[in-house]
């Protein structure tokens, strides 16, 4: 591990003591094997005035929901240290008191929740304190022998501390054990908690931030030096088979079922993760307990141990938590019993989430996971906190608060979109409406434009020909290797050709009207309605046309293609009823809000019809105009919980038109 220290960018701080903590706060939270998403925290001790200009020292600290990497100025909490330190003298308080004395003791009310480690940082008699969850550190100390072996790495640079629940009870720990010492007299330069972390400090941002290198390097040393240059277990290719795809598919429905939601879910196939998931043994110590407790509210104690029933799999891990559960609660209310991730052995590991970026920052934590416990396992056995310490962090009800506070779920969070025709108009609409309410979308056009069309909603656009069969089969192999299923299909895509009547037209429009407006809609649902059988809420959903019930002169090809269509929407109805995949067709009619009708085209549309344009688009029964949002609304809702036991049904959105009335 080396130092990030660069003495232009650190001369670009000045004097400002805490523009330097935030400097050497993004350098640890740079590098991934230090902090995770939101880990570790550091603190500055500065005197400044207040409104009045009277002087107060402070205690700049992390504040809660900022992450190291990014963190800047309004990120640390400005705390009075003469409450920090009343706090410490105190012989017991509960945690949630503690909560609100530290923002009762902050000089900026609209300033973060301080860090719940506030008081320990205050108690160090130090100007800078920086505080990591370090690989190497977990590796280190999570055995039989961990501080044995900080003795002999750190010797008497360091406070060895065991294990004590975060929060106030290791403030008054710390506070405790160095009270009328002089730590600098003896040369103690940080403190090493067994089985959670480090701390360095120094009175300046330079030097500890650099002796929190050096520590982290000694331990990377020792480590290597014991587990005789052995590398991480590795097998196989990164990428995870097409005939495993629908494994991957089952896998995550079983556990959306257990968690009550769609979860994302994300595969990590490289040859790493898929050695580290098929090593023997794994199923005994990469379940013992997590890389450090704190990781234990993104992933739970332990990951599912995946075999070729993948349901008996799920299941085991959902009884296993409740005996755990049962175990240790007193009077707790049970958590959800599914995994948060998952070993699949010979496949690799799979993450799962609320959201992508939840599912990605289980993913973070399980590949560093992995790698730790292996090469604890390798240098002397891995033994992390024992079950009990590891429930009181699950179930601490500063966790608890925390995920009582997180933001109502959307409608199709969770959810996999697939839209095909998506570039523009009826097609975008839909996509940004589902994403809108929470889904993952993955757009299909032949416009080479939509994988930048996509990017502006968050989804992923692929550039297909949907007549074409192989590249319809690997975009939504991608989509399910990607997210892990496909829950919503919406099949949208298709044209509409010139108008020419029966005797006149070219037999060339009519079968790329038919090829496009209808086989291709077939060909999608052969290949993709395996994976929507294991989808969540499944549901398909074409886009028709009022011409299919009221066609015109001159448009055979493409009311004869909706209508039939209509038709394929009815057969797949019937045989998807029994998966529970509900398959429904929205008719939209006179949406103007789009390519095709361009002004000069709705004027010649409205002229021929004796009509100003807006009579011409408002032309329905309830005279009012439909948009492409309409569509895209109705479409998101035909795919929500509110249409659960509606299936083969022909939706309308038109304002009312009498002949199809």
């Amino acid at each position: 591990m080396e130092s990030l220290w660069n003495d232009k960018e650190a001369f670009a701080c000045g004097s400002d003591l805490l523009a330097q903590r935030v400097y050497t706060s993004r350098l640890l939270g740079q590098n991934p094997s230090l902090v995770l998403h939101g880990g570790g925290n550091t603190s500055v001790k500065i005197t400044e005035k207040d409104f009045f200009g009277d002087e107060v020292a402070l205690c700049y600290v992390k504040g809660s929901g900022w992450d190291l990497a990014t963190i800047e100025k309004p990120g640390f909490a400005p705390v009075r240290m003469n409450a920090l330190m009343k706090m410490a003298e105190l012989d017991e308080m509960y945690d949630s008191d503690m909560v609100v004395q530290l923002r009762a003791a902050m000089t900026d009310p609209g300033a973060p929740t301080a860090s719940i480690e506030a008081i320990l940082h205050a108690a160090l008699p130090f100007t800078f304190v920086d505080h990591s969850h370090a690989d190497a550190i977990a590796a280190l100390t999570c055995n039989a022998d961990g501080e044995a072996r900080v003795k002999e790495v750190f010797g008497s640079r360091v406070l060895i501390v065991p294990y004590v629940m975060p929060g106030f009870i290791l403030a008054k720990t710390i506070y405790d054990l160095i009270k009328g010492r002089d730590l600098r007299a003896e040369g103690v330069e940080g403190m090493v908690l067994l089985k959670h972390g480090l701390f360095t400090f120094a009175d300046d941002a330079r030097t500890s931030y650099e002796r929190h290198i050096e520590m982290v390097t000694m331990a990377e040393d020792f480590l290597a030096a014991r587990s005789a240059g052995g590398a991480p277990a590795s097998s196989g290719a990164g990428i995870l088979p097409a005939e495993h795809l629908l494994g991957l598919a089952k896998l995550r429905q079983a556990v959306s079922k257990v968690r009550g939601y769609p979860q994302i879910a994300r595969l990590n196939a490289s040859a790493e993760a898929v050695g580290y998931a098929s090593l023997p043994g794994v199923a005994d110590f990469g379940t013992r307990g997590p890389l450090t407790p704190d990781h234990s509210i993104r992933t739970k104690r332990a990951p599912a141990i995946i075999g070729d029933d993948i349901a008996a799999g799920v299941d085991a891990f959902a009884a296993d938590y409740k005996a755990y559960f049962d175990r240790n609660s007193s009077g707790h209310t049970m958590l959800d019993a599914a995994p948060r991730f998952a070993l699949w052995a010979g496949k690799g590991i799979v993450s799962f989430g609320d959201t992508v970026k939840d599912a990605n920052i289980v993913a973070d934590i399980s590949e560093h996971t992995a790698a730790t416990v292996q090469l604890g396992e390798a240098v002397g056995g891995w033994e992390p906190l024992p079950e009990s310490d590891i429930f009181d962090i699950e179930y601490w009800e500063l966790e608890q608060a925390k995920l009582r506070k997180g933001p109502g779920r959307k409608v199709h969070q969770g959810k996999v979109a697939l839209v095909t025709g998506c570039a523009a108009g009826i097609g975008f609409a839909i996509a940004e409406s589902l994403a809108e309410q929470g889904a993952q979308v993955v757009g299909l056009d032949i416009d080479k434009e939509i994988p930048d069309i996509m990017k502006r909603i968050g989804g992923i656009g692929i550039v297909v020909n949907l007549t074409e069969d192989q590249p319809v089969q690997d975009a939504i192999d991608f989509t399910v290797r990607e997210f892990g299923g496909i829950d919503i299909v919406v099949s949208n895509a298709g044209i509409f050709p010139k108008n020419d009547h029966l005797d006149a037209m070219a037999q060339g429009d009519w079968d790329r009207t038919i090829m496009i407006n209808l086989t291709s809609h077939q060909k999608l649902m052969n290949k993709v309605i395996p994976y929507v059988k294991q989808g969540i809420d499944a549901s398909i959903i074409f886009v028709g046309s009022r011409n299919f019930k009221a066609p015109g002169p001159g448009a055979s090809a493409y009311s004869c293609s909706k209508a039939a269509l209509t038709q394929l929407c009815r057969v797949a109805a019937l045989e998807l009823a029994p998966h529970k995949v509900r398959v429904n067709i929205v008719h939209p009619d006179a949406v103007f809000d789009t390519k095709l009708w361009t002004p000069e085209a709705l004027e010649k549309s409205a002229t021929r019809y004796g009509m100003t344009v807006e009579e011409y688009k408002t032309k329905n029964l309830m005279k009012v105009e439909i948009k492409s949002k309409d569509i895209g609304n109705m479409v998101a809702a035909m795919a929500s919980p509110l249409f659960a036991k509606v299936t083969g049904a022909q939706i309308p959105v038109d304002g009312g038109n009498d002949r199809v009335i």
